[in-house]
């Protein structure tokens, strides 16, 4: 981790680095990168928990089976909380988000693993998915209706316009703030964990003491792992509410 003149070269953001998976330099667009490779990986936990975990449905649980009835209630009880009884039909799609989120920020947990979610790139099309899919479930459900999602009624007639205008801009920003929350917190933590661990790789026999900052770091990126899956999908929730019952 030392350079030549004494100096520490820790480097924490080249473990955002997109890689092609069998060497060379070039990314294009049908690439196999260290992405790919760890989008698949998500893909396959959340299939081995939660289709091939929860086949057998015993009466007593394997560990797999617990892990999937729980994050079904769970998400389900989120979704009737928030979006109402209209919203339980989209329980499919939001509780797949839900999971891949959850893992995707979990694997990039493993050393030497690719955090995916750490990637504009990747939260951007979750993000966007989710705001087209409302979007044209609101106006499909409601027609013209939907529009009354932007005028506020208990206002003053006079602020009604320019609080529209707000509304509108507010709507339209909503994927930007959605994406760049989940990948600006799970970078920030990966990275600021890289630097105390190169930190303990270049003090020696003091290394005890970013050690522990690590550990401790580790723990709240756990936490923070967790949080931001739910975050993302409450958000889902709270966006599908706004396309079920357009108003103020």
């Amino acid at each position: 981790m030392a350079e030549a003149n004494g100096g520490l070269n820790i480097r924490p953001m080249d473990q955002f680095r997109v890689e092609p998976l069998f060497g060379g330099d070039y990314v294009g667009m049908f690439t196999i990168t260290n992405v790919t490779l760890w989008m698949a990986l998500t893909v396959l936990a959340v299939t081995l928990i939660m289709v091939v975990g929860a086949r057998g449905r015993a009466l007593v649980p394997t560990r797999s089976q617990s892990v999937a009835e729980v994050a079904y209630s769970f998400i389900y009880r989120m979704i009737e909380d928030v979006a109402g009884r209209d919203g339980v039909r989209f329980f499919p799609y939001i509780m797949t988000l839900f999971m891949f989120v959850l893992f995707a920020n979990l694997l990039g947990l493993i050393p030497w693993a690719f955090t995916t979610t750490s990637h504009i790139a990747v939260t951007a099309v979750l993000a966007l998915a989710v705001f087209i899919t409302v979007t044209v479930l609101g106006f499909v459900l409601n027609g013209a209706a939907f529009l009354r999602l932007f005028w506020v009624d208990s206002a003053p007639l006079a602020l009604r316009p320019i609080l529209a205008l707000i509304e509108l801009i507010s709507y339209f920003v909503r994927p930007v703030s959605h994406s760049i929350r989940l990948a600006g917190a799970m970078m920030a933590g990966h990275a600021v964990a890289k630097v105390f661990a190169g930190f303990a790789a270049a003090l020696g026999a003091a290394f005890f003491i970013p050690v522990l900052a690590v550990t401790a770091l580790y723990a709240l990126e756990l936490l923070v792992a967790v949080i931001q899956a739910y975050v993302f999908t409450i958000l889902t929730c709270v966006y599908l509410k706004d396309a079920l019952h357009p108003h103020h």
